[in-house]
């Protein structure tokens, strides 16, 4: 069975790839179907965000589509940057940028509270969707740590483990991830779906 994965980012495609690999499932990017469209993400939370590329992604390419939303939620900054994550700061800014800026904006903050989401939206030419979440709890390091991970993963950092997500093995952080938690979630519904 061949689902397109609707992303560009290569981390997320060998991630599912690793997961979804265990139930038989064959996972495509768009860029490997010829689809060069960019879904604007126009919705207001990272469920809406996901379904939209789902959607568009599967019209496209008459397969299921599998497209997440995730992102960095920051409670000195009223859950900034949230759907905004890989926006953050403007267009010229890499990850590392992203990260020092948080890094600056969250300067003098003593409440360094902040979670990962990540929403998985799954949708079938026949019309049938699944969703999922997932939530890791932790809080904004003072200094980025680790050579690991992508994203806000150097500053990410997780007391139960003393370590940020970048300083995490793949199988640790796939174990406490909100992307973890959102795709055994996941995997669990597209299980049932498929048995029927």
């Amino acid at each position: 069975m061949k689902f397109v994965l609707a992303t560009h980012n290569p981390n997320k495609i060998r991630e599912m790839r690793a997961i979804l690999g265990q139930f038989g499932v064959e996972v495509v990017s768009p860029k490997e179907l010829g689809i060069t469209v960019d879904v604007e993400e126009t919705g207001s939370t990272f469920a809406e965000n996901a379904m939209l590329k789902a959607k568009a992604i599967c019209e496209l390419a008459k397969l299921p589509a599998i497209a997440d939303d995730s992102g960095l939620c920051v409670d000195a900054l009223n859950g900034g940057p949230g759907v905004y994550s890989a926006r953050y700061g403007g267009e010229g800014l890499d990850d590392r940028g992203r990260y020092m800026l948080l890094l600056q904006t969250m300067r003098g903050q003593t409440t360094r509270a902040a979670h990962f989401t990540c929403a998985i939206a799954c949708a079938f030419p026949n019309g049938d969707t699944i969703t999922a979440e997932g939530q890791a709890p932790g809080t904004i390091a003072f200094a980025p740590m680790g050579e690991g991970g992508f994203g806000y993963d150097p500053v990410f950092f997780v007391p139960d483990k003393a370590k940020t997500f970048a300083q995490l093995t793949q199988e640790e952080k796939a174990e406490i991830s909100h992307r973890g938690k959102a795709l055994r979630e996941f995997t669990a519904k597209l299980e049932t779906y498929l048995k029927k």
